[in-house]
């Protein structure tokens, strides 16, 4: 899980700063590495290596939005929803967090590991890397 504390300004113009949580889940990774040819990983160092501006944008809006979430009162649980990532993607926060991961591969490559969970197993994704 990745805390990420952003500095933002509301539409109302009041100075913000807030904690957000993104976070992908071992059987999530699962599903993006089996669902993508050649797996998610390969892909993201394939397309940053590329400098595929168009397609690494489309990928960290993607990614960001798939990983955010709120942990609930107890830590049992992390709360992912169409509603709060769509909640989310309207707010300065995210905005000033895409851009962040859109024009900076190392924060972008920080941010995937970030979220990405340790796993133990043959089918641990690869860290993203910046070349």
């Amino acid at each position: 899980m990745l805390k990420k504390t952003i500095t933002y300004e509301d539409y109302d113009g009041n100075k913000r700063t807030e904690d957000f949580y993104f976070n992908l889940s071992k059987a999530e990774v699962l599903e993006m590495e089996m669902g993508i040819s050649g797996g998610m990983t390969q892909m993201l160092n394939r397309i940053i290596a590329e400098q595929d501006s168009e397609k690494i944008i489309k990928t960290f809006k993607e990614i960001i939005l798939k990983a955010y979430g709120e942990k609930s009162p107890d830590g049992k649980r992390f709360i992912k929803s169409e509603e709060l990532s769509t909640a989310f993607s309207q707010t300065e926060a995210f905005s000033q967090l895409f851009m962040e991961l859109a024009t900076d591969a190392d924060a972008a490559a920080k941010f995937v590991n970030g979220i990405i969970p340790v796993m133990t197993t043959q089918s641990t994704p690869a860290p993203v890397t910046h070349q």
